[in-house]
Order: C-alpha cells, then sequence, then structure tokens
C-alpha cells in the first residue's frame, strides 16, 4: 500500500494552480442522466471520486469518453440506460448517491445502494427520501438499497429541508429539474458549488431560479440540449495550499480561483496574522512567524467550510495562544486529532470542540490517515516537523487533491511517494 514520506521544516515558495472543483463536478456528472442529449464536461480534477463516478455512470449506460489529458468527458446517455446504482461502486463515495434524484425525474424508478454502507436514522440520506417523498417517490430500504418509484412521474410541491444539506439540495435540484409543475426548495445550501449546478442545468435547458437567499424555484421542463461546460474551481484545495503556506512562513500565489467565492476563508487566515494580496484570479499569501489564536465555528456556506477545519486544526497549533474550533457539520470530524497529538500537539477533544494549545513545535512521526481531509491534515503536519514522516493509507488522499506531491514539491516541499 502506497504511503507519502515527507521531510519538514521548508518554507513554501513558488506558484500553485488550482483544479477544478470535486465537490462540483460530482453533481453536475450525475446530473447529465437527466438528458439523452450529448454533455461535455471541462476542468475535471484528476482524482479518485470522479474516476468512480465516471465507472458508475458507465455501469447505468452512459457512454463516456474520458479525456485525462484535457480533464474533459463527452457523455451520452441515449438509450438502455440502468437505473441500478450497484453497492460496489457507491461504497467508496457520499457522492454516489447523487444518481438518485436524476435517475427518478427521468425513469421514475431507481434502486441505488446506501453510501459507503450507511446506516438509516440520523444520516444526512433521510433528508434526501423524506424531500423526494414529497415530489411524489415512494421509497423502502431493503439489504441497504434503496427503492424508489413515481409511478405518476414526480410532481412540483413546496419543501423545506429540516437542516441545511448541500447533497440534499443538489439532487432535489436536479429531480424537479423535470418534475411537473413548479418546486420549491427552502433551507437550501448555498455553496458556490450549488450556484455551479444550477448554472449547468440552465445551459442543458432547465428553468430554475433564486427567490430568496436561501429559497430556489424551479419549473419542470420537458425538453433539455447539449451542453458545453467547465467546472469551478476547487474552493477546498485552494484553502488548504493557503494555509500550507500560513504554516511554513511561505510565500504561494494561488491561480485559477475566484478570490470572492473564498471570502471566509480570506479573512480568517488575514485575521491569525497571513499577509494576502489579491489580483484578479489570483492571490498571494505570505506567512508570519507569529500565528494569533481564534475561536471559530464551522458552518454552512459563507461559513467556515467544515472541509478546512482540519488543515486550519494544525495551522493554529503554531499559534500564541489557546484556540478553540467548535464542528457544527459533521459528528466524528476531529479523528486526526489524536494523530497530531502523536506529533507533539495538544488537542483537547469536548464532544464537538476542540480545543487547541498553541506554541507546538511538531516532532516526525509515523501517521495514519482516517478520511480525506485529515490525511491532507497530517501532510500540513508533517511538512512542518523536522525530520521525516511518514502518512499511511493515502488512498484516502487521492479521492479529493490532485497531484497533490507534485504540486507541493514544484514549491519546494520535500515529499514522495513510497511503496
Amino acid at each position: 500500500m502506497e504511503k507519502l514520506e515527507v521531510i519538514g521544516a521548508k518554507k513554501l515558495k513558488g506558484t500553485i494552480k488550482i483544479s477544478g472543483s470535486k465537490n462540483s463536478s460530482l453533481p453536475i456528472l450525475a446530473a447529465t442522466l437527466l438528458s439523452s442529449k450529448k454533455a461535455t464536461i471541462y476542468n475535471l480534477p484528476k482524482v479518485k471520486d470522479i474516476e468512480t463516478m465516471i465507472l458508475l455512470l458507465r455501469s447505468l449506460g452512459s457512454k463516456i469518453k474520458y479525456n485525462k489529458k484535457n480533464k474533459s468527458v463527452d457523455i451520452s446517455n441515449l438509450k438502455n440506460i440502468k437505473t441500478f446504482a450497484s453497492y460496489d461502486l457507491v461504497k467508496t463515495m457520499r457522492a454516489g448517491i447523487i444518481v438518485l434524484g436524476p435517475l427518478l425525474a427521468r425513469f421514475n424508478k431507481a434502486k441505488v445502494s446506501l453510501p459507503g454502507g450507511c446506516a438509516i436514522g440520523a444520516r444526512p440520506v433521510d433528508i434526501h427520501l423524506k424531500a423526494l417523498s414529497k415530489l411524489g417517490v415512494k421509497y423502502k430500504i431493503v439489504q441497504g438499497y434503496i427503492y424508489a418509484k413515481a409511478s405518476k412521474g414526480l410532481i412540483g410541491n413546496v419543501i423545506k429541508f429540516p437542516k441545511i444539506s448541500v447533497g440534499a439540495t443538489e439532487n432535489l435540484i436536479i429531480a424537479a429539474s423535470l418534475a411537473k409543475g413548479k418546486t420549491t426548495l427552502k433551507n437550501c445550501a448555498i455553496e458556490p458549488e450549488i450556484e455551479d449546478l444550477i448554472n449547468f442545468l440552465r445551459k442543458m435547458g432547465c428553468n430554475i431560479k433564486w427567490s430568496g437567499k436561501r429559497t430556489i424555484t424551479i419549473l419542470g421542463v420537458k425538453l433539455l440540449r447539449e451542453v458545453n461546460y467547465k467546472i469551478m474551481f476547487d474552493r477546498i484545495e485552494a484553502g488548504t495550499y493557503m494555509i500550507a503556506s500560513a504554516l511554513t512562513e511561505g510565500k504561494l500565489k494561488i491561480i485559477n480561483i475566484i478570490p470572492k467565492k473564498i471570502k471566509t476563508e480570506i479573512d480568517i487566515l488575514k485575521k491569525v496574522g497571513a499577509t494576502i494580496k489579491i489580483k484578479g484570479t489570483e492571490l498571494t499569501i505570505i506567512g508570519r512567524k507569529k500565528i494569533k489564536n481564534i475561536k471559530l465555528t464551522t458552518a454552512p456556506y459563507p461559513g467556515f467550510p467544515t472541509d478546512l477545519q482540519a488543515q486550519l486544526m494544525v495551522l493554529l497549533c503554531k499559534s500564541f495562544g489557546r484556540s478553540e474550533i467548535i464542528e457544527r457539520i459533521f459528528e466524528n470530524r476531529f479523528m486526526h486529532a489524536s494523530e497530531l497529538n502523536r506529533m507533539g500537539a495538544k488537542i483537547k477533544i469536548l464532544g464537538n470542540k476542540a480545543i487547541i494549545e498553541g506554541n507546538v513545535n511538531f516532532k516526525e512521526a509515523e501517521l495514519m490517515a482516517t478520511d480525506l481531509r485529515a490525511s491532507v491534515s497530517l501532510i500540513l503536519a508533517a511538512l512542518t516537523a523536522r525530520g521525516k514522516s511518514i502518512v499511511n493509507r493515502i488512498y484516502h488522499l487521492d479521492r479529493g487533491y490532485e497531484n497533490i506531491e507534485q504540486k507541493l514539491r514544484n514549491v519546494g516541499a520535500k515529499i514522495r511517494r513510497i511503496s
């Protein structure tokens, strides 16, 4: 099994080009199932989750030409599309549930595995299913599969999500695009990736508009058209490299971004002491020796993203004083803390709150990644530690970061993949 070897204590300097957004690409790829017309999508990131989604679409019958070099796909869903998404493909990717909406919209039925073997109950999949039921979907869960059917087709309705959910918002936008009549979605997620999905669907011919800050109105359509679309930049990748610069007292130019989409992240990094200069579609971030301690709560957009919480925690370990992070989005999102403590961090977890003591000098260690964002936080910590650290289970990392070791090597990091 592959590992990453990191030799730390190097200041990062240079330019990093940000890839297309994984979290934008996945629902947009799924949304191509709505139409029999050709879709061409550009700026896809070269990450494992994208390859898994392409395999999933092919298993459903999509004809796909995937050009890895150009980071683009041509997709046709003319005929013989299946409505069964198997566990083998959905298990590795929570986003697999996103094919449920388009399959129901176009074919009025679907059999889709519960993602990652997750149990029904308090899990977010509940929100998807209850919302779809308000469009006329009947469903049951048998042996880990969702069996869903809309015998009269999907019919528009007013739906208020009980809590903000990015995945449920995406699934319902896609499903309602072909539903009969008008659908109003309230308490929606408003992440830039949602906006990207809506822009894609509009180019396809869907009738979707914002009718309030967290309210979306969709008029179902019958005919869709061919579409060419470029995926937005990856906000989380951009934020990760910005934190890497702040952490190593580096100077990185981050290019191929839209700075206003990451205003919260920029503001937080300025607050902890980094210097940031913005120019058009790029920014330069300079890390300082003195990092200020802060209190922060993760929140849905435009709040601070949960997907950058682990990376920020590493930075706050180097601050002058005590910091606090409250995690409001996901349970069990502090699993990286115990690994950071093995490197010399002083982090105490109290429920959904992490108390982080500053002035830490990270020590080299052999480490175990537990999930995608946790794995990158361990690499960030290793970049500041004197000596050689090893990060195991980096398959998590490959799900969401394109060529991370190459991008880091290009700006001065000593990092390599080993067996």
